[in-house]
């Protein structure tokens, strides 16, 4: 499929999408009152993960896992109307970003390379969170999550040479 194909394809799907969206909106008055507003931000990263999937563009599963990941946390910050969370919270973006990545690498086929370079900012997240959510006083340093964090970090240490050998480097 060529590029212009390909535009076509994703502008008209989102066109649909829309569409489909707004009909039901009409038709069916209160249908989406039992959800709350940050659905529609995740509903946006899984349109994004849709196009990625039908128009084979592997790299749309980057922002969709971001703004899928955002729509995640602003659903559970409103559900608990902790929204004071935001102050560590924010440190899983690179995490989203870390899956999108590896997701991609997994459409196109390249298991480990999606393990290592999807990895690294999820782990890099994961750390961020756990800093500054303690920091805040809202993780304990007595949790296992440390010894996970260091078990991950390890296996991304032994792995990544291994990744770098295979690609003939």
């Amino acid at each position: 499929m060529d590029k212009r194909s390909r535009s076509a394809l994703v502008v008209g799907t989102l066109l649909i999408l829309l569409g489909v969206f707004f009909l039901v909106t009409r038709v069916v008055p209160g249908f989406f009152d039992a959800c709350s507003w940050p659905f529609i931000v995740i509903g946006v990263g899984a349109i994004f993960m849709i196009i990625a999937l039908v128009t084979w563009t592997p790299g749309l599963a980057v922002p969709a896992f971001i703004i899928g990941g955002i729509g995640g946390l602003l659903y559970w910050m409103n559900l608990t109307g902790e929204w004071w969370r935001w102050s560590y919270a924010w440190a899983l973006i690179p995490g989203f970003v870390g899956v999108g990545v590896a997701a991609n690498e997994l459409l196109e086929g390249k298991p480990m390379r999606a393990l290592v370079e999807g990895g690294w900012p999820i782990l890099i997240s994961l750390l961020l969170f756990f800093l500054f959510g303690s920091f805040f006083g809202a993780i304990s340093w007595r949790g296992p999550w440390w010894a996970i964090v260091l078990i991950a970090i390890g296996v991304l240490v032994i792995l990544r040479p291994l990744v770098r050998k295979g690609k003939g480097e």
